[in-house]
């Protein structure tokens, strides 16, 4: 048995400690928004927070986010300023990579409030998009900036 924090609500699942947290997360959890891509940590497909530090949940068992808190998608309120942005942005084509870019962005801002255009190609650049949306990305990352200096 399996006890997790996910998106501030506990959890008991029954699974091998060993499983990656993407899989739990999934199949045990229902939050289909994190995605499954590489499968080896390389795309960011499945990129979660992980007591606020940014974490590929197909390479972390999920046993070892016991006693930690775990944030989806899912889990950032639908005005999020990196939500909106995204959406102000039109930056989704297929979308599919997109949770996992708005996890790593999310945590970008809250890292660096303002960051340099080589700050945000440095940190996104682990998060893989086959429509090649980068451009869109960072407007959208430069927009939330943005919003959050004004409140």
């Amino acid at each position: 048995m399996i006890h997790l924090n996910v998106n501030g609500k506990s959890y008991s699942v029954q699974a091998p400690a060993d499983v990656p947290l993407l899989w739990v997360l999934r199949e045990r959890l229902g939050l289909w928004g994190t995605k499954f891509g590489c499968g080896i940590g390389l795309c960011g497909s499945c990129t979660v927070h992980v007591d606020g530090i940014v974490t590929r949940s197909c390479m972390l068992a999920a046993g070892e986010a016991e006693g930690k808190k775990v944030l989806t998608i899912e889990g950032l309120p639908e005005d999020h300023p990196v939500k909106r942005a995204w959406v102000a942005e039109q930056v989704p084509q297929c979308g599919y990579c997109q949770p996992g870019q708005i996890m790593q962005a999310t945590a970008l801002l809250a890292r660096d409030p303002d960051p340099s255009d080589e700050t945000i190609r440095h940190f996104m650049e682990g998060n893989l998009c086959r429509c090649g949306t980068y451009p869109d990305i960072r407007r959208a990352i430069r927009r939330a900036a943005r919003e959050r200096k004004k409140k």
